[in-house]
């Protein structure tokens, strides 16, 4: 694993081609909201799909608490969309076939304490990921359930959202004297929270 990819640390910005045939960023695509990253094997494999499909609910979630979802997938752009298309997903996929993103993370199926490393190269998979990226920048590997995201993500929220509960004495005095850029969207019009979502 690449040594400056571990917990505490910012992930890196890669840039790979979405499945509309774009250049991306992570860091364009996250913005100034907390993301999930998730790294997928490909829409070969079911266990992926079913969570990807389990994911659809969740992101709409995500969506009303401005927090981002991307996926990045070995598929090639074809199956990429096949595979986000298949599941009714409307969140940014990424390809990546070259798997940069799996070599950097040293990722590869485990068994016990063995890699399969006898998987065909197309198909050897690689672990799920999360990533939550805030103020912390967290990374944790496994295959997270729906709810340990949602939990996860209602706790990223709470720090780094400073207005997570208004109800505290000294946010509603802000309100009170006209101090509006302290709450959400925090200066911006919703014209231009909802241009930097694209």
């Amino acid at each position: 694993m690449r040594a400056d990819i571990v917990a505490g640390a910012v992930f890196p910005d890669y840039e790979l081609t979405d499945h509309a045939g774009k250049r991306r960023k992570l860091s364009d695509l996250q913005g100034p909201d907390p993301m999930v990253l998730v790294l997928s094997r490909g829409g070969f494999c079911p266990k992926d799909r079913r969570q990807a499909e389990g994911l659809v609910q969740l992101h709409h979630e995500m969506e009303v608490g401005y927090s981002r979802l991307v996926t990045i997938s070995t598929d090639n752009m074809l199956l990429t969309n096949e595979y986000r298309d298949g599941v009714g997903a409307h969140w940014t996929f990424l390809s990546d076939p070259g798997r940069k993103v799996q070599k950097d993370l040293d990722i590869a199926r485990v068994y016990g304490s063995r890699a399969q490393s006898d998987d065909p190269p197309c198909h050897r998979p690689r672990t799920w990921s999360r990533h939550i990226q805030d103020l912390q920048r967290l990374l944790v590997f496994g295959r997270p359930t729906i709810e340990e995201l949602r939990q996860d993500l209602r706790a990223v929220l709470k720090k780094c959202r400073p207005d997570w509960d208004i109800t505290k004495p000294e946010l509603k005095a802000a309100w009170e004297r006209g101090e509006h850029n302290r709450f959400y969207p925090y200066g911006k019009t919703y014209g231009q929270v909802y241009r930097e979502q694209e």
